[in-house]
Formats: C-alpha cells, structure tokens, sequence
C-alpha cells in the first residue's frame, strides 16, 4: 500500500502543485474547487472578508472535502487561530527580514518555536490526540510560505531564504511592482527580482511558489523554477464563467 505523503511533503519534493485562492467567505467554494481536483486552496485573510468564524467554516470544508488549505494570513496575530483550526499550512506576507521570517517561522513550530498548545481544537482532533502525538504530527506538516514583496527584502534574500522553518519562498510580483512603481508592461525590475528570489531559494533547495493567471505567465514562472502554483481565484473563474456565459446569450438571443 503506498503512504500518502503530506502537502509538504509534496512541495518540498518539487511536485507541481497547482491551487487556486479562495476570495469568498463561505464553505461553497472550497467544496467545489475540490471536486475538480486543485491540489490545494489558499483562503485569503489578508485581501478577503475572511474573519475567524468563515475562516474555521472554510478550514472545515476543506477538511471535508479532502484538500489541503493554506491560509494567507492578514498578519501574525492569526497565525494562532489559523493553525488551532486546523490549516495545512500559512501564507505570509511582507517576510522583509530576516528578524520577522525567524518570528513568524517560530510562531508555527512547537519544538525550537514558541506555538502556543492546545489539543482542544480541531488540529487537535478536540482533545482526542495525545499530546505528543499532536506536536509531532504539526511540528512535521505544518507548511510555512514566506511572501517576498517588498524592495527590502530583496537585499537579505539569501538569508531570508535559509531561515529554518521557511519552507517555500512565495513571488510577490504584485506589491513589488506597485512598490517599484514602473508602470510599463512587464517591468525588468520585477523580472530582476523574480530571478533572484528564485536563484536564493535554489541555493538552500527551497521551493518556489507564486501566483499565475493563465498560461504565458506560468510557463515563465516554471522558467524561473517555480513548482508551486496559485492559479486565479474564486472571483476571478466566477467572472471569467459569467462573462463568456452573458456573451453567448446575448448573441443567442440576438
């Protein structure tokens, strides 16, 4: 019989993993992108409506549905929460220095960090795992994604990337571009950044992940060595079928 391996197993094995970010606080979409087969959801704190309760009811689906959920968080406060409720793992974002990838990494462990325990949650199956069986088992699975997005982080990358605890590097493209604040189409400033946080990631074997729209996009990331991918979002597949389902009707219809 083959073990099943983790999520984080996966990544730090450099599978191609491909998940899809969760705008909507309900359990709907978590229950229906895993019926496609998304080999994860990413439920998203920072840019969402997403509070404790819709974010557990989310975690709960995902569980449900068989899929690991990683949540990107609005900061450190609810890395806790998330964790207690039972998350695959965590989505930083702004990891600007070393100081804060070395906070946020310790705040996700339990031996060598400073997790908080509690086996009276979800994660710890409402007391039913034994104590050390629980710290094991997160110590072990818990998947820690720091966000590189700010111009700063880019001078400390190397030593961002080699913090234990860290275990994937994630290509903030986004922030970077806004904060680099060069609005021509595809700016090489942004292209300079992503190759270097792809090349310090590779340095310490660390995977790297990102956000793609569509295809163009994650050929060039796969370029770049990126094996972790967070394809769209709810919304945007909401929009996209919306769009092209009006348009067929009013040509139908005339």
């Amino acid at each position: 019989m083959t073990e099943t391996r983790s999520f984080r197993q996966r990544m730090l094995a450099g599978d191609k993993l491909v998940g899809t970010f969760l705008k909507t606080p309900t359990s709907h979409a978590t229950e229906i992108v895993a019926s496609l087969g998304f080999d994860f959801v990413v439920i998203d704190q920072e840019h969402a409506p997403f509070d404790r309760t819709t974010t557990d009811i989310a975690l709960m689906a995902a569980r449900g549905s068989n899929i690991p959920a990683l949540v990107r968080v609005s900061g450190p406060d609810s890395i806790l929460s998330v964790l207690d409720c039972g998350a695959t793992g965590l989505l930083i974002p702004h990891v600007a220095s070393v100081a804060y990838a070395r906070e946020v990494a310790g705040m996700c462990r339990y031996r060598g960090g400073r997790r908080g325990y509690a086996t009276s949650t979800r994660a710890g199956g409402y007391t039913a795992v034994p104590m050390w069986q629980h710290i094991r088992a997160s110590d072990e699975t818990v998947t820690v994604i720091a966000q590189i997005e700010d111009p700063e982080a880019l001078d400390q990358i190397d030593a961002i990337a080699a913090v234990e605890g860290i275990d994937s590097l994630f290509i903030g493209r986004g922030d970077l571009t806004a904060a680099f604040g060069d609005e021509t189409p595809n700016p090489p400033a942004v292209r300079t950044a992503v190759e270097k946080i792809a090349a310090a990631a590779r340095k310490v074997n660390k995977p790297v992940s990102v956000y793609v729209g569509g295809k163009p996009e994650a050929e060039w990331l796969r370029g770049q060595g990126a094996t972790t991918f967070i394809f769209n979002s709810d919304q945007g597949f909401l929009r996209q079928a919306a769009s092209k389902g009006l348009a067929e009707m009013r040509e139908t219809l005339g």
